[in-house]
């Protein structure tokens, strides 16, 4: 149906689906909830969240930023939620968001793709394990659920740039994607939770590493059948935890491929370099600069890299907006996800098997 407006739900309204949208130094809209009232095409009719002044603060904002609607349901737990679904006392929304702890993605997203929303928006990672990710796919498959995994770059503008920019560089020489940050890469103590930085934001990490290299045809099994631990440093006082690790692939074309993750930094940082034969470019957080292949101002006869500046930084990402754009879209029929859950266990996929290659070394 033409301009048809899509109902909408936030199941959980903590920082990534509320309260990030405040941040005066974020790029906005940067939570869900803001994201999802920034287009037209939706409108908020309900929120989950167990913390109740959370939940009360985002059902008066939301109520404030929809005004002459009705004001938006708010359920203290997903089985109050359900009971008024099974009661009829509403529909369930076109579209619903899951941004809960990883830890309770599992349960929360087998529970609502079982009540047969359109399209459900799931934060990432897909789940805690590999494991628990194909229970999510199979109850996706089983009911027909369409899902969207929000791994944020893949609807960036200056990652979309990066993509198209790689095939400008000739054949690939070596990639190098980087993490640095104070939270611990890894121990096994924190799988419960996920409150670790090669799942938390290694996710992130992994995933841009597969976007990128899908424009060159590399896939995930080209990263899976060559995966090699370089090195890693574990903590001095906790030998159970692991502070810095580096993985090394073999892929076609290019042997040359390194995901790097610090955890004793104390800033945090987020870049992928890729450098090719004819150019190059790193694009990350604050980051972007493209280079390509000029005649030497240093040297007769050499060539060197001069920065291409007929590439334009974009004034925004709109990493958030895009990312509900297309799920709007593809409600359309319009376009296909651009992050799906397949995505989404690819990289999961490859963070378990660093995960094993930690555990023969830990252990």
């Amino acid at each position: 149906m033409k301009n048809k407006i899509y109902t909408a739900a936030v199941i959980g309204t903590g920082r990534i689906g509320f309260s990030l949208g405040f941040d005066c130094k974020r790029e906005q809209p940067a939570s869900h909830t803001m994201a999802l009232l920034a287009n037209k095409r939706v409108r908020i009719v309900c929120g989950i969240d167990s913390n109740e002044e959370n939940l009360l603060s985002w059902q008066k904002y939301v109520c404030k930023k929809q005004p002459g609607l009705p004001k938006p349901a708010a359920f203290s737990s997903i089985d109050k939620f359900l009971l008024g679904l099974e009661q009829k006392h509403f529909l369930i929304p076109d579209i619903v968001v899951i941004s809960v702890n990883e830890k309770s993605h599992l349960d929360v997203a087998v529970r609502l793709i079982e009540a047969k929303p359109s399209l459900v928006i799931l934060e990432k990672p897909v789940a805690l394990t590999v494991e628990q990710g194909m229970k999510i796919v199979d109850a996706a498959k089983s009911f027909g659920v369409p899902v969207l995994v929000n791994h944020e770059r893949r609807f960036a503008a200056d990652y979309a740039i990066a993509r198209n920019y790689i095939e400008k560089i000739g054949d690939l020489q070596s990639v190098s994607a980087r993490l640095d940050s104070g939270l611990r890469v890894y121990a096994k103590e924190n799988e419960s939770d996920g409150s670790y930085s090669l799942l938390h934001d290694g996710t992130h990490l992994v995933d841009v590493l597969l976007f990128l290299l899908e424009a060159k045809s590399f896939g995930k099994e080209d990263l899976l059948s060559n995966m090699r631990l370089l090195n890693f440093h574990l903590d001095e006082k906790d030998p159970g935890v692991v502070r810095n690790l580096t993985v090394g692939y073999d892929c076609p074309y290019c042997s040359d491929v390194q995901l790097r993750i610090s955890g004793r930094s104390r800033f945090f940082g987020f870049e992928v370099t890729v450098i090719g034969t004819e150019g190059a470019f790193t694009v990350g957080n604050g980051i972007f600069c493209f280079e390509k292949r000029c005649q030497s101002k240093l040297y007769s006869g050499f060539y060197s890299l001069k920065k291409d500046f007929s590439v334009k930084r974009p004034k925004k990402t709109l990493y958030f907006s895009n990312m509900v754009q297309n799920a709007i879209d593809f409600l359309d029929g319009k376009a296909e996800l651009k992050s799906t859950l397949e995505n989404g266990m690819s990289s999961l996929s490859l963070l378990e098997d660093i995960k094993l290659l930690l555990a023969k070394e830990i252990l």
